[in-house]
């Protein structure tokens, strides 16, 4: 229920950004072409909100597991060298989320004081997009995690095929 939520949530978000991003551009175009004119901060806040865009997406991507993988090796492991090569990767993954969550974190702390130069933004609020996606990310893949060590993962998920191989 939760996860539908935010998958809700989430997605009428992008889709806010994505008109938002579309305005700005097409506007700043139309301005500058037909009356000599601009929008001045529409390159910044397009770039800003493209950063959030982009970081969103890719974690409802890991949420639905449509991220790229190794299918094509891993399909032709048994069931235990499945369990295994998906261990491996959800652990690597976290560790990668983790290292990326504390960067972040320290991002935002520093950037918070300083303002992006036309719109005048915190660039902490931007940076805060890695904070998101990489929290975000983490705390899929510690649930994957979770489900595998407990055996709650079904065989059908340890590889991630999602149809682009050999196709």
């Amino acid at each position: 229920m939760l996860s539908r939520i935010f998958e809700r949530a989430a997605s009428v978000l992008m889709i806010t950004m994505m008109a938002a991003m579309v305005a700005l551009v097409f506007g700043n175009v139309v301005l500058r072409y037909a009356f000599n004119s601009g929008i001045v901060f529409s390159e910044e806040a397009s770039r800003f909100i493209f950063m959030w865009l982009t970081l969103i997406g890719a974690l409802l991507v890991m949420k639905d597991h449509m991220h790229l993988g190794m299918s094509t090796l891993v399909a032709r492991l048994g069931e235990s060298g499945q369990r295994v090569c998906r261990f491996i990767a959800d652990a690597s993954s976290l560790g990668c989320c983790l290292l990326l969550a504390h960067g972040a974190w320290k991002l935002v702390v520093i950037g918070m004081d300083d303002r992006a130069p036309v719109t005048g933004v915190p660039i902490g609020l931007v940076n805060a997009c890695l904070l998101v996606s990489s929290a975000g990310m983490a705390l899929l893949l510690v649930h994957s995690l979770w489900r595998l060590l407990s055996g709650r993962m079904p065989r059908s998920e340890l590889v991630n095929d999602t149809g682009s191989a050999g196709e």
